[in-house]
């Protein structure tokens, strides 16, 4: 066979081929050799992030009196509602006590008002009558009126005792007592410690769309010199800014909570996409 006649026929042979099996010449990259099924590529993000607990309250007094009772320390577990400071009120314990006298003053007068006769002559002759209505109801419009005015003192003395708002461990207190505590000043810290998370410090806005609620993460704690697992359960909508870069805090949970670890603790997190 001539040369012409044998490369007219290695190329029509060619053709047929791409014409037969048109997916020869157009499968991607993607595909594994000899499979169908694309090769999926998983992407992960790393960032650096800190050990912090699950709660954190900073508790503090509107009004400002000395300190006459600290009942906890530092350290202590604490059930939601206990207290954990009392300020010196005297003034405002007076304030009960009075409107307590009241309260029961109003009550025997409004209980007498149900009883009592009055005498009215009718015909010539003496009646006792109950006393009008009127007269009945302005006595209960005052016992409801001196109620109220109890609950309004009891509110502003319990405002001079501070009380735990979730069952946590007291993290700090920064006064003692005879001390002057100011109002609106922070004097107990408290703080979920048996429940800590990670929050990253430095995930870039980059990778911030990528993180999902809910993606599985890996957690490296270096003091510990182990690995842990857990979800992002977090991802803040605002952005802050550290060292020039715009980062965006994402909070992750563990799935198990590692024994001996402590709040301020740092670790590496990768995070699944």
């Amino acid at each position: 066979m001539k040369r012409s006649h044998w490369l007219r026929f290695i190329s029509s042979s060619l053709l047929a081929i791409l014409l037969i099996h048109p997916a020869v010449a157009s499968a991607p990259v993607g595909l594994a050799s000899g499979l169908n099924d694309p090769v999926s590529v998983q992407s992960t993000m790393t960032a650096s992030a800190v050990v912090v607990p699950a709660q954190v309250a900073r508790l503090g007094f509107l009004i400002s009196a000395i300190a006459r009772e600290v009942p906890v320390k530092e350290g202590d577990a604490v059930k939601a509602g206990q207290t954990l400071m009392v300020l010196d009120t005297p003034d405002l314990q007076f304030e009960v006590t009075a409107a307590q006298a009241a309260l029961r003053s109003a009550q025997v007068y409004a209980d007498l008002q149900k009883h009592r006769r009055v005498e009215n002559r009718r015909n010539g002759k003496v009646f006792y009558d109950v006393v009008p209505a009127v007269i009945r109801q302005r006595a209960d419009a005052q016992v409801q009126q001196a109620q109220v005015t109890l609950e309004l003192a009891q509110i502003d003395l319990a405002e001079g005792t501070l009380t735990a708002p979730f069952d946590g461990t007291v993290a700090s207190i920064s006064v003692i007592p005879g001390e002057f505590v100011p109002s609106d000043q922070a004097v107990v810290m408290l703080a979920t410690l048996n429940a800590l998370q990670v929050e990253t410090t430095n995930l870039s806005e980059r990778d911030i769309t990528k993180v999902k609620i809910g993606a599985p993460v890996n957690i490296s704690i270096a003091a510990l010199n182990e690995n842990f697992t857990g979800k992002v359960i977090d991802i803040s909508p605002r952005a802050d800014t550290v060292g020039g870069d715009v980062v965006f805090k994402v909070t992750i949970a563990f799935d198990k909570q590692p024994q001996n670890l402590l709040w301020g603790m740092t670790a590496e997190v990768t995070i699944e996409e």
